[in-house]
């Protein structure tokens, strides 16, 4: 495993991290979840991603449960607050008092006294900035995180909390965003922005819920059992890649995989991880066979030539689409 610093913070993480969006207390049993964050382990992954909405609060337990024997200063953990928790007014958003309540929910189910990194999970605009990076100043300075991110903010958003939180005295140091070859939308403003404010970003989906592992082909049905069959799994997310196009130009892909020596996951993940603002890239799995294959991108150098012969293959999004709104199995 290789390692990087956190945006220009001094916290280091693995290039490669496991996140339990859509598996843990979801799509796994349990035993398999934990054999999933026991592989992870084994490989040299260090930093753990979660959300308290995942899977309705059961996946932190799940993951804190994973954790609770190994050495919590070999471990980076983190964690997110802003979608709904509970059927209140107030169990959502970024709100003082949702934060102030989230963060102790959290820390229970995770069997830990802190967090490495608590992240707005998305950013709110019924409630004032200052109240939300207060909340967080308050969380930071009690010793219940170390430091604080956000996912999927825009460059605007980033660059009205960044001086609030230097004035605060908090560390803003990530983003967390969708980011693959076929998911490109940060590149535009968010990545510059975060160069600028000393902002790493923290990738979820490079391989695009599964479709760039190769394992779906044009013109036939998903396999049964895959995420995109599964409602629970995220099959509403993964229709956006499901045409024979964007398929046909995967399989593409895979004469430059072997060319590389790596299989179209690595080759994914090892993608992502050639930009310098990418801080680490977020994994998921629901065999353990699956964490032993995607961490074998740590460390991957792909040449110029590569990477331009991927861009001549794939049409990736580059805006986002107003139009679109986020359902709740858009949420990682």
């Amino acid at each position: 495993m290789e390692f990087r610093h956190l945006g220009r913070s001094g916290l280091m993480v693995s290039e490669i991290s496991y996140g339990n969006w859509i598996t843990h207390g979801s799509q796994v049993e349990e035993d398999a979840a934990f054999a999933c964050v026991q592989a992870a382990l084994d490989a040299g992954i260090t930093t753990f991603d979660t959300a308290d909405v995942y899977a309705g609060t059961r996946a932190e337990d799940v993951l804190g449960r994973a954790l609770q024997n190994e050495r919590r200063e070999g471990l980076e953990i983190f964690t997110k607050v802003y979608w709904p928790t509970g059927p209140g007014r107030n169990d959502r958003g970024l709100s003082r008092k949702h934060i102030m309540e989230s963060i102790n929910g959290s820390l229970r189910r995770l069997r830990t006294d802190y967090v490495d990194l608590y992240q707005a999970h998305r950013y709110d605009s019924s409630t004032p900035l200052e109240e939300t990076m207060e909340a967080f100043a308050d969380v930071v300075h009690s010793g219940k995180a170390h430091y604080i991110g956000v996912s999927e903010w825009t460059a605007d958003q980033l660059r009205a909390a960044h001086p609030l939180a230097r004035e605060l005295h908090i560390p803003l140091v990530s983003n967390q965003p969708q980011y693959s070859m076929l998911w490109r939308v940060i590149e535009t403003e968010v990545v510059p922005a975060s160069e600028e404010l000393g902002i790493g970003q923290i990738v979820w989906s490079p391989m695009a819920q599964g479709v760039l592992s190769g394992k779906y082909l044009p013109g036939q049905p998903p396999p049964a059992g895959s995420r995109a069959t599964d409602e629970k799994s995220g099959a509403g997310f993964i229709s956006r890649w499901m045409n024979d196009d964007v398929l046909t130009r995967v399989q593409q892909l895979k004469p430059l995989a072997e060319q590389a020596g790596l299989s179209m996951a690595q080759l994914a993940v090892a993608w992502v991880l050639q930009n310098p603002n990418v801080s680490s890239a977020i994994i998921g799995a629901s065999r353990p066979e699956q964490v032993h294959d995607n961490v074998k991108a740590a460390g991957v150098k792909l040449d110029s030539e590569l990477l331009k012969a991927i861009d001549e293959i794939v049409e990736p999004v580059t805006e986002r689409d107003p139009s679109k709104t986020e359902s709740p199995a858009q949420r990682p």
